[in-house]
């Protein structure tokens, strides 16, 4: 017979949950509305010619991290795996930032390759593309369930988070390392 898991103040575990479903989807859109409509929010003056570069980077620290915690936990060391996972997650938060203001201000660039390399290229965008969507979600809820106590949980939906999260940081550096060469 299991016992329940206990949560930490439910009424205010109740909040992050919702803010968790706003963010999962807000996010997400956010992101369609910037690539969509190019532009929006430019802001004059600001420099953001970097950031593609400096996205690389934190993408390639994000699955860093994210394998560091995944070895971490599987040598049930929780509080080194707590650590990473929140160095993962503190890099894939200023990611995010970096990611959109680079494109508030920029229009996507275009790939420029001809022939398999092409299909390769957006076989790989388009995966990477929907699975960054859900990766929202998935991390937020992962996140939430390991700061409200519910293990079980936590452990079932990581299970997941996982995989998809250091698939979506892999293919977001090989994306810019294929994209690099046609920026602007």
């Amino acid at each position: 017979m299991t016992t329940p898991e206990p949560t930490l103040n439910p009424a205010g575990a109740t909040k992050y949950k919702v803010l968790a479903v706003v963010l999962a989807a807000v996010i997400p859109i956010a992101v369609a509305v910037l690539y969509y409509f190019p532009g929006v929010f430019v802001i004059p003056g600001l420099n953001v010619k970097a950031l593609p570069a400096v996205n690389a980077v934190l993408n390639s620290l994000t699955a860093l991290f994210l394998m560091l915690g995944y070895y971490f936990i599987r040598r049930k060391q929780v509080a080194r795996h707590r650590a990473m996972m929140g160095a993962a997650f503190l890099l894939g938060s200023v990611f995010l930032l970096s990611y959109v203001a680079y494109h508030s201000q920029v229009a996507s660039t275009k790939f420029g390759g001809e022939g398999l390399i092409k299909g390769i290229y957006y076989f790989i965008l388009l995966t990477h593309i929907l699975l960054a969507a859900a990766t929202v979600g998935l991390v937020l809820f992962t996140l939430y369930f390991a700061l409200t106590e519910q293990f079980a949980k936590h452990r079932r939906i990581a299970r997941w988070t996982y995989p998809v999260w250091l698939y979506v940081s892999v293919t977001g550096v090989i994306v810019y390392f294929m994209i690099a060469p046609y920026y602007t």
